[in-house]
């Protein structure tokens, strides 16, 4: 495992994707209304936090590749 910024910058994506889905997920078994006023919020947030990890992910493997 590597102990670089980067790296710990990946994990702290990757747990915020999970808590915003875990989240989603738990309003909508709630019902209607928490779910109807803050899905859409959730779901762009989610969206947003998994392109930044997966461009944080490409930036790793290409630094990881390219040995610097």
């Amino acid at each position: 495992m590597s102990s670089g910024p980067i790296f710990f910058f990946i994990i702290l994506a990757v747990i915020a994707v999970i808590l915003v889905l875990m989240t989603g997920l738990g309003g909508f078994a709630k019902g209607k209304g928490w779910a109807h006023s803050n899905s859409n919020k959730l779901m762009r947030w989610r969206i947003i936090l998994q392109a930044v990890a997966v461009v944080a992910i490409l930036i790793y493997a290409y630094f990881k590749r390219s040995g610097a």
